[in-house]
């Protein structure tokens, strides 16, 4: 049985020290060894959000070799690596086996293979969309309160810098946000303005890369940290 491995991690994930992209990639491969199945290939999303798959180049690749019969297996870590909602994790899992090809989780001992397997899927997959709801809501309120009060929050955005408990523009960052916005003017996409920035040696927020999630939260608001989502 041949498989292949999905891997993901976000930028902030990585500053926060989560699960990094080799201790998924070993528990894969163990778990692959276990269950008597050749791994060919272990794909990986760095840096990427997992809202969706369609924007992630690494499971798109994955959902490709499945669909040309290269595969007989898909492998993660966790469940929440390749899908952020419930609806989604069962769509593709349909599709997959459609395909003839078993979704496996090594965290979760999840084979879609077996009745079971797709039971507890199904199961697994609402508890976890239910998890992220939960959070959201809990971080939403908070922002909102501390928001109304000029309060830093948990992260201090793309364009502010922290003087006490307060926020204060940071004039560098807000020229460069500027500058974002004359480049998506000009034609530019999100990962287009990453990688010039990149090349140009300009900082995210953190010191580390510009990646295009990055970019699209803070040109639409939604904060920037230099991280991309979870």
């Amino acid at each position: 049985m041949k498989a292949i491995g999905y891997i993901r991690v976000s930028t902030e994930e990585q500053v926060k020290g989560g699960i990094s992209l080799e201790h998924q990639r070993e528990k894969i491969r163990a778990y692959c060894e276990l269950h008597e199945m050749e791994l060919v290939d272990v794909v990986a999303d760095e840096g990427m959000s997992a809202r969706t798959i369609s924007t992630r180049p690494g499971a798109l690749k994955v959902l490709q070799a499945a669909a040309e019969g290269r595969i007989d297996a898909v492998v993660v870590y966790k469940l929440d690596r390749l899908f952020r909602n419930a609806q989604e994790a069962l769509e593709v899992a349909e599709e997959l086996n459609k395909e003839g090809v078993a979704l496996h989780s090594v965290t979760e001992s999840i084979d879609t293979h077996s009745a079971i397997g797709k039971f507890f899927f199904t199961i697994m997959a609402a508890c976890a969309e239910m998890e992220r709801n939960l959070v959201a809501e809990r971080t939403r309120d908070a922002i909102r309160h501390k928001r109304a009060n000029g309060k830093v929050y948990n992260h201090v955005p793309y364009g502010y810098r922290r003087e006490g408990d307060m926020l204060v523009p940071d004039i560098t960052e807000q020229g460069r946000i500027e500058k974002m916005r004359r480049l998506q003017q000009q034609g530019c996409n999100y990962a287009e303005i990453a990688r010039l920035f990149n090349d140009e040696g300009i900082p995210a927020k953190k010191g580390g890369r510009w990646y295009a999630q990055t970019v699209k939260n803070i040109l639409n608001g939604n904060g920037g940290t230099g991280a991309a989502d979870v």
